[in-house]
């Protein structure tokens, strides 16, 4: 699909490849949940386990991606990632309340690293809603995936700087938004456009 290959050569080009040494990944505070939420002890034991348990798989995710140096693959971390988050919910469900794991699944996800795209909630919602055809949607992926590799790419050169982050994703998603336009309709770019109107760069706390 010609769409696609300029999307990917466009985003390529301006792609800085590096590797991230010394890139040590903050891991939730799960402590900070333990004030917030009242758990009995035989839950606490349990809690404890099983986020000490996820905290090292994330962390062996993340060295076997960083001993891979400069073909370090971000992308296929953040997916592992999303799939432990999971996994977690799935365990921690059968020791927490309906109310406390409900608690707690927001707290994860307020203080996760999330992968710098648009989500499967929200790619559902542009096809259904901007009703797309699987044409335009496939376009609209390819779109989104190039822009999360483009991003991650660069990492190295923003790295601890929110600012510098901030312009290379307002940079990457002009392009993704312009390959997007080109393979749209002008009326489901349209509502394309209004439905992501609010997704914006958050920056690192």
């Amino acid at each position: 699909m010609k769409n696609v290959k300029v999307l990917f050569l466009a985003i390529s080009l301006g792609a800085v490849f590096a590797s991230c040494s010394g890139d040590k990944k903050k891991g939730i505070d799960y402590n900070q949940f333990k004030t917030e939420v009242k758990l009995k002890p035989e839950q606490e034991k349990s809690f404890d386990e099983i986020t000490t348990k996820y905290q090292q798989l994330q962390e062996q995710n993340f060295q076997a991606a960083k001993a891979q140096g400069g073909n370090m693959d971000r992308v296929a971390l953040g997916i592992k990632n999303e799939e432990l988050r999971a996994q977690q919910s799935v365990e921690m469900a059968k020791v927490l309340d309906g109310v406390q794991i409900e608690k707690f699944n927001k707290f994860v996800d307020e203080n996760s690293r999330k992968r710098p795209r648009y989500d499967n909630a929200l790619l559902e919602k542009i096809k259904v809603e901007a009703q797309l055809s699987e044409d335009e949607f496939k376009v609209v992926n390819a779109a989104n995936d190039a822009f999360e590799k483009a991003f991650n790419d660069a990492h190295d050169v923003y790295h601890g700087n929110n600012d510098l982050a901030k312009e290379y994703w307002e940079k990457f998603d002009g392009q993704r938004k312009a390959v997007i336009q080109k393979a749209l309709t002008p009326e489901h770019f349209t509502k394309f456009e209004q439905i992501v109107k609010d997704i914006q760069f958050k920056g690192r706390k």
